[in-house]
């Protein structure tokens, strides 16, 4: 069983999807021990104590220094047995501090088909450039901007009628299933990284 710290700063619909593909059974050998976050008004804070997980909440408001924020995440995170961590839609740059005390051991999702479009705002970067098609990322984490190495993607279509919030609504619906996708190699010990390769291993 992976014992899973699910790090959010929002309303957290990635976490939702994973909870509750847990619950149905879709998502197997995969424990959310706890729910993470930096803004103490995020509305995935609430639907955790709701399910009955175990919520941990540090400001991260006026807080600069980087490294000692993450070291009290750190410290924060000792007594669950963490095995992984899922960044859903965690809004804040983590620092090699918590790379590192995790190594190959925190995922991210990203709405864009990295390295394309990495950082704030990918979906408006796809439409301002004009690409047909687009998605997400399931990508481990380094010291990088949405530069860690890939697990899977997903591509979604652009239409000429396309805005902002139709082609992010679209790409999210992927996202809950690539998320869970990724979630269960990773339980199942199926993913092998070598480099900036991710190898996914036969059952």
């Amino acid at each position: 069983m992976i014992n899973t710290a699910v790090f959010i700063s929002g309303r957290g619909s990635n976490f939702l999807a994973l909870l509750k593909n847990i619950e149905k059974g879709v998502l197997k050998n995969c424990h959310i021990a706890v729910v993470f976050s930096n803004n103490p008004n995020a509305k995935g804070l609430e639907y955790a104590e709701k399910a009955g997980i175990k919520t941990i909440v540090i400001p991260s408001k006026n807080r600069s220094d980087r490294i000692e924020y993450d070291r009290e995440i750190i410290n924060a995170l000792a007594e669950y047995n963490i095995d992984l961590i899922c960044l859903a839609g965690y809004m804040r740059i983590i620092t090699e501090e918590l790379v590192e005390a995790y190594k190959n051991r925190i995922i991210n999702i990203h709405p864009a088909l990295l390295p394309a479009f990495p950082g704030l705002h990918a979906q408006k970067q796809a439409l301002d450039y004009g690409v047909k098609v687009t998605g997400c990322t399931v990508h481990f984490v380094d010291g990088g901007m949405d530069t860690g190495p890939v697990i899977l993607q997903k591509t979604v279509p652009v239409y000429d009628n396309d805005t902002e919030d139709t082609l992010s609504a679209r790409i999210l619906e992927q996202e809950h299933i690539a998320y869970s996708e990724a979630l269960s190699l990773y339980a199942a010990g199926r993913l092998k990284v070598s480099g900036r390769k991710v190898e996914v291993l036969d059952k």
